[in-house]
C-alpha cells in the first residue's frame, strides 16, 4: 500500500525526546528514554510553503479532533483525505447515517406481518393495513445505497489493506451484498415471498456504526467462557434435581397422591421445566403445593432447590458475569484511552514539523503557543472545553509547550462542567433588598417543598373519598378550589424567585425550569377551566372538549409531576437521578445491543412461531382432544387461554416485541412457553429458554452491575458535597471516566510504536 506523507514536500528531519529534556542533553547522542522521529515525505511532490502550514494546521486539527472522540488516527492524511474525513464525521453526515439506520430497522414495524392495528389481541384485532409493494422496498434500497456509499467512503479514507484487515468492514460488505441480493429476489417475486432473510441482518448496520457496541460486543464476547462454566453448574444442579424431583414425586397406586406427578413430574422434558421456571421463582409456590399438601417434607426438597439455585448459583453468576466483563471492559476502554494520547501526540508531532525549519538539530521538542492556538480554534469540540484549554494554553509564558504538557492540556476533556450562577440583582433600597435575601434564601425552596407536598396530600384525600363514587356523583368544586389556591402561590413562588435571581440566574437552575413549566402548564389549565365552566361551579351543565372532571385530572397529574422538584434538594436523591440521567446519555451502546438481541430474537419468533395461536370468540372454549380425553384449556386455571394472554403473540412485530420483554420480566413466562409447545412442538421451548438466558440472565445482571458502577463512582466522587454542590455541577459522566482510576497511562515508547505503525505516515526512526 503507498504511504501517504504528512507533508507535500521534501523532508527528513530528526527530533529529540517527546517529553522534558535537562540542559546538558543538547549533544548528538540520545538517552534510553530518547526516540528520534522524522517524517519521509514523497520526494517528487511539491506545494507552496503556506500549503505546507495550512496541511500541518488541518492534520493536527483532525488527530485532535481523532482523540476527542477515541477514533483510530490510521486513515489517510493528505488534504483531499482530510476535508473528506472531516466531513464525514460531521454533524449533518453522522445524524443521516443515523437515520438511515433508524429507518431500516422500523421497517419491521410496517413490513408484512404489519404492526399498524389498534390492537394486538387476537380476538378482536383487524386486519391491518399493508403496504402496498414496493413501498418498502424503495425505502430499503435508499438505506442500502447510502451504507454503500458509508462503505466506500470509509473504504477509500482508511485503504485498501486496512479494510481487508477489519473483520467489521468486510462483514460490513457481505451484509450489504446478501441485504441487496435477497431484496432483487424480493422485488422480482412482486413482494411475494413468505421469508426476508435480510431482516434479521440489519441490527448489524447498527452495531458497526458504534465503535463503543462493537467494543461492548467483543468483551462479551469473550466474557461467555468464563459464564459457561457457571451456567453449566447451574445446568448440573438443574439435572439432578430433575432426577431426584421424578424419583420422589413418581406415580403412585392412588390418584389423590399424583397431583404433583400430574402437574408436573409427568416426565423428563415436563421436569425439567418446571424446575427451571422454579429457578426463576415464576410458579412459586404453584409447583410445590400438590405435594406440600400431602406432608410439610416434601417442602424441603424445594426449598434446598430454590436456595442454592436461586439464591446462590445465579447471584454467583451475576458475580461472575460483572467481574470477567469489567475485565476484558477495562482493556477495551484502555485501547480507547490509548487512541486519545496517540491522537493527541500525533497532533503533537505535525505542528512541531511544522515549524522545524525555524528549529534547529539541537532544540527541545516542542510548539508555539500561537500554533496550539490556532489549531484549538478550528477543532469541533465542546465550547467549554476549548475554552478551558485555551486558558491553559495562554498561560506559558515562555511561548513554547513541550510534549508532556501539550498531553497534560488535554486532561480538561475528563474534567466536569462547573456551571456558575451569575451573580444576584442589585437593588438600591433596603427593603428590596431584604426581600431579594428572604426569597433567595435555601429556607424559601423548602417552604415551597413542604406546600407542593401539601398539594399532593390534599390530592390523594379526595382521590381516596371519591375512589368508590361514580363519576356523576363526585364533587369537583373542592378539589378545583383547593388547587386553584395552590397554583396562585406556585406563581407568585415563581415571581419571587426572578425578583430575587434574576431571569438570567432564576433560568441557571435546570430545576427551576422545571418548576416554571409546570406551574406555567397548571396555570394554562387554569384558566382554560375558567374559561369553559366559569369556575366556580359545582355541577356544570354545559360540558367542554373535555368534562371538568377530566381537566381536574390533568391539573392534579401536573401537580404530582411538579412534586419531582424535591430531586434536586436531597443529596441521595439527586445522586440516584444524576445517575439514571448518566445511564441514558453514556451507556447507550449497552442499550444498543439490546436492541440489537431483540430485534434478532424478535425477527426469529416471527418466523418460528407467527400464526401458531389461533383466536377464540367470547363465547367459545379452547378444547384440545387427545385420543380419549378433551381438555378445557379457557377453563383450567394458569393456562393461557384461561388467563387472556391473548395480546402476547407473534404475529407481528410490535407484539412481539412486548412478548419477549414479558418474557424477560420473568413473571408467568412458562405460560408462554406451554401455549407454544402446546400448539407447535417441545422444541420450542429451547427458544423461550435461550431468550431467558440473553436476555434475563446474562443483560438484566449485567446492566445491574453497571448501574451499581456508575452509582458508587458517583457517591465516592460526591462524598462531602452539599446539595448546592450537586446543582452546581452538571456531571459529564462517561464510561471512560467510570472505569479512569482503574486505567494506566501508555508509556512514551508505546506511542512511538503506534506511531511507526501508521499505514498512511511514513515514520523513519
Amino acid at each position: 500500500m503507498e504511504n501517504q506523507p504528512l507533508l507535500n514536500t521534501r523532508l527528513s528531519r530528526s527530533s529529540v525526546d517527546y517529553g522534558y529534556h535537562s540542559s546538558s542533553n543538547h549533544s548528538g547522542r540520545e538517552t534510553p528514554k530518547t526516540r528520534r522521529l522524522s517524517y519521509s515525505v514523497d520526494r517528487d511532490s511539491c506545494c507552496t510553503e503556506g500549503d505546507e502550514e495550512d496541511l500541518y494546521i488541518q492534520q493536527a486539527v483532525v488527530f485532535i479532533e481523532d482523540a476527542i472522540q477515541y477514533r483510530s488516527i490510521n486513515h489517510r492524511v493528505d488534504a483531499r483525505s482530510l476535508h473528506f474525513y472531516r466531513w464525514y464525521y460531521s454533524r449533518i453526515c453522522q445524524w443521516g447515517l443515523g437515520l438511515a439506520i433508524a429507518v431500516i430497522l422500523c421497517l419491521a414495524f410496517i413490513e408484512k406481518p404489519s404492526s399498524l392495528s389498534i390492537t394486538s389481541d387476537l380476538r378482536y384485532k383487524k386486519p391491518p393495513w399493508e403496504p402496498p409493494c414496493g413501498l418498502t422496498e424503495s425505502i430499503e434500497i435508499v438505506c442500502l445505497i447510502i451504507f454503500f456509499l458509508d462503505l466506500s467512503m470509509k473504504s477509500y479514507l482508511f485503504g485498501w489493506e486496512e479494510f481487508q484487515k477489519n473483520k467489521w468492514l468486510i462483514g460490513y460488505a457481505v451484509v450489504i451484498g446478501m441485504s441487496v441480493i435477497d431484496w432483487t429476489l424480493s422485488v422480482s417475486m412482486i413482494c411475494s415471498e413468505t421469508l426476508k432473510i435480510r431482516r434479521i441482518f440489519r441490527p448489524f448496520f447498527l452495531l458497526q456504526n458504534s465503535s463503543l457496541m462493537k467494543k461492548t460486543l467483543k468483551c462479551i464476547k469473550r466474557t461467555l467462557p468464563e459464564i459457561t462454566s457457571v451456567i453449566l453448574l447451574i445446568a448440573l444442579h438443574l439435572c439432578l434435581f430433575t432426577m431426584f424431583g421424578m424419583l420422589i414425586f413418581a406415580r403412585g397406586e392412588d390418584p389423590d397422591d399424583n397431583r404433583e406427578w400430574e402437574g408436573y413430574f409427568q416426565n423428563l422434558p415436563q421436569s425439567i421445566t418446571s424446575l427451571l421456571v422454579l429457578l426463576t421463582t415464576a410458579n412459586n409456590p404453584d409447583v410445590m403445593i400438590p405435594a406440600y399438601s400431602l406432608s410439610r417434607g416434601y417442602s424441603i426438597f424445594f426449598i434446598l432447590f430454590n436456595g442454592f439455585g436461586t439464591y446462590f448459583l445465579m447471584n454467583l453468576l451475576t458475580a461472575v458475569i460483572y467481574n470477567q466483563f469489567r475485565g476484558y471492559l477495562l482493556m477495551s476502554i484502555q485501547a480507547s484511552i490509548l487512541r486519545r494520547r496517540l491522537g493527541i501526540r500525533a497532533a503533537f508531532e505535525v505542528m512541531f514539523q511544522g515549524q522545524a525549519k525555524t528549529q534547529t538539530e539541537e532544540h527541545i521538542q516542542c510548539v508555539q503557543v500561537d500554533t496550539v492556538l490556532k489549531v484549538m480554534k478550528k477543532v469541533h469540540m465542546k465550547s467549554y472545553h476549548r475554552l478551558a484549554i485555551m486558558a491553559k494554553v495562554q498561560q506559558f509564558s515562555s511561548g513554547d509547550i513541550q510534549g508532556k504538557d501539550f498531553q497534560r492540556l488535554f486532561d480538561e476533556l475528563d474534567k466536569d462542567h462547573i456551571q456558575e450562577h451569575p451573580s444576584l440583582p442589585e437593588y438600591n433600597y433596603r427593603f428590596l433588598q431584604r426581600l431579594q435575601f428572604v426569597f433567595s434564601h435555601y429556607y424559601f425552596t423548602v417552604v415551597g417543598n413542604v406546600v407542593a407536598l401539601t398539594n399532593v396530600i390534599c390530592i390523594c384525600t379526595i382521590l381516596v373519598i371519591d375512589s368508590e363514587k361514580s363519576i356523576s356523583d363526585r364533587d369537583n368544586y373542592y378539589l378545583g378550589a383547593i388547587n386553584c389556591c395552590f397554583i396562585l402561590y406556585y406563581l407568585t413562588e415563581t415571581g419571587l424567585k426572578i425578583f430575587s435571581l434574576g431571569w438570567r440566574g432564576y433560568l441557571s437552575y435546570r430545576s427551576n425550569i422545571f418548576d416554571g413549566l409546570m406551574t406555567v402548564l397548571l396555570l394554562c389549565l387554569q384558566i382554560a377551566i375558567f374559561a369553559t365552566y366559569r369556575f366556580p361551579q359545582r355541577f356544570p351543565t354545559q360540558p367542554g372538549v373535555l368534562s371538568l372532571w377530566e381537566m381536574v385530572r390533568l391539573v392534579n397529574m401536573l401537580v404530582v409531576f411538579r412534586f419531582l422538584r424535591i430531586i434536586p434538594n436531597i443529596k441521595l436523591m439527586a445522586l440516584v437521578a444524576s445517575t439514571l440521567v448518566d445511564l441514558a446519555k453514556n451507556l447507550r451502546a449497552f442499550a444498543g445491543i439490546l436492541v440489537v438481541v431483540y430485534y434478532v430474537f424478535a425477527v426469529l419468533g416471527i418466523w418460528l412461531f407467527q400464526g401458531s395461536i389461533k383466536a377464540t370468540s367470547n363465547n367459545t372454549t379452547a378444547n384440545v382432544s387427545l385420543t380419549n380425553i378433551t381438555i378445557n384449556y379457557t377453563a383450567q386455571c394458569g393456562t393461557y387461554e384461561q388467563l387472556g394472554y391473548w395480546p402476547n403473540n407473534f404475529d407481528d412485530f410490535a407484539s412481539t416485541l412486548v412478548l419477549l420483554y414479558n418474557i424477560m420480566v420473568v413473571n408467568n413466562w412458562q405460560v408462554f412457553m406451554e401455549i407454544y409447545a402446546r400448539q407447535t412442538n417441545e422444541w420450542s421451548k429451547v427458544y423461550f429458554v435461550c431468550w431467558w438466558l440473553t436476555s434475563s440472565v446474562m443483560w438484566v445482571n449485567l446492566f445491574v452491575a453497571l448501574i451499581l458502577e456508575n452509582f458508587i463512582h458517583k457517591w465516592d466522587r460526591s462524598y462531602g458535597c452539599s446539595v448546592s454542590d450537586h446543582e452546581r455541577i452538571g456531571c459529564q459522566m462517561t464510561v471512560q471516566l467510570m472505569f479512569r482510576e482503574h486505567i494506566q497511562e501508555p508509556t512514551e515508547e508505546e506511542l512511538v510504536t503506534q506511531l511507526h505503525q501508521h499505514p498512511h505516515m511514513l515514520l523513519i526512526q
